[in-house]
């Protein structure tokens, strides 16, 4: 029997699709995921997996209903939480994608180690960390953390929409934290809620202390009964907001900061690595580095390939062009501009 390639699934799955075979297109599908994960393509085989899940289980409750079955409540919790997720996904980040200080390089791998050695845990009666807040100022590396967190552990991650979560309404944000906790952990994978301090700032939306502590509650409830095998990463710009009992639960406390003139330049070569392009003036690109400084991971990658790009239009014929000088001008007015916005 020859070694199906992957035309052959895709044309096998075509082909019963087109059939409606159902029975013939799940095995084909089942057996492309495997090939996937063999092949070594692991994020598009969570894509698949989590695309035929959701098929089936809305086949299964695209017929009438009972109501009070397990059926009926799925059917209401998929069309409940279709509102509060932003978006699903995988990455392909690993931990040589971020830069940033050793505290957090070592935090983040020490975090991923446990999930990975999980079964020694395990066997020794051990808990699994699986709560881990992200703190510090805005474009240093937060959203990229949880990137590489599920890169790395290979899980899906469900980004929460924080502004459908939170309502004006008496109970209604505790209830809708409960359904989105209760349909992430159920998946097994990553519940990232970015601007967690915004569950701190209830009060801003004329309601009374004793709601924002039952949201506080809720959480710590939900934090409680959370699945070892499921995640839930928190980032703010402001711990100082969080209650204490909330941060008391985080297995992790990761602090980012602003980069330093070490950062900035692994930064600068990590953007650069590709080789195909460097600066016309090194001299001048170290001191633009010191220049750099005040700013964040984000502002300055954002400075540079805007410079990169811009440098690159005004060669002829760019798209002959194997290589290219980035004007250093251009990028030290970037970086000027981007600092004066920001009243740095």
């Amino acid at each position: 029997m020859r070694e199906m390639s992957q035309s052959d699934y895709i044309k096998d799955i075509a082909k019963y699709g087109l059939e409606n075979d159902q029975e013939k297109l799940l095995s084909a599908l089942n057996e492309f995921i495997d090939y996937s994960k063999k092949s070594k393509k692991t994020n598009f085989a969570i894509q698949l997996q989590s695309i035929l899940k959701e098929s089936i289980r809305e086949q299964k409750i695209s017929t009438l209903t009972k109501v009070g079955t397990e059926s009926y409540f799925n059917r209401i919790e998929d069309r409940e939480t279709g509102d509060l997720i932003l978006e699903k996904l995988t990455s392909d980040y690993k931990l040589e994608n971020i830069i940033a200080d050793n505290n957090v390089s070592q935090n983040l791998n020490h975090f991923i180690e446990e999930h990975h050695k999980s079964d020694v845990l395990k066997k020794f009666g051990l808990p699994i960390a699986n709560k881990l807040l992200l703190h510090g100022p805005s474009g240093c590396g937060k959203t990229l953390a949880s990137y590489v967190v599920a890169g790395e552990l290979k899980k899906m991650m469900v980004v929460v929409n924080l502004g459908a979560i939170v309502s004006s309404k008496l109970g209604e944000t505790s209830k809708n934290l409960s359904k989105i906790f209760r349909k992430a952990a159920s998946e097994d994978c990553i519940i990232f809620i970015d601007e967690f301090d915004s569950l701190g700032k209830i009060r801003d939306y004329s309601q009374d202390h004793g709601e924002m502590k039952r949201v506080v509650n809720t959480i710590l409830q939900l934090f409680d009964y959370l699945p070892q095998s499921s995640i839930v990463i928190a980032a703010t710009n402001q711990k100082e907001m969080l209650d204490d009992a909330l941060l008391r639960r985080f297995d992790f406390s990761i602090g980012f900061n602003l980069p330093t003139e070490k950062e900035i330049k692994q930064l600068i070569s990590l953007t650069l690595k590709n080789g195909n392009f460097t600066f016309d003036n090194k001299t001048k690109a170290n001191a633009l580095i010191k220049k750099s400084l005040g700013l964040s991971y984000f502002s300055i990658q954002k400075t540079l390939v805007t410079a990169i790009k811009r440098s690159l239009f005004a060669i002829e014929n760019p798209e002959l062009t194997l290589n290219a000088k980035i004007n250093t001008s251009i990028w030290e007015n970037l970086i000027e501009t981007e600092k004066k916005s920001m009243n740095i």
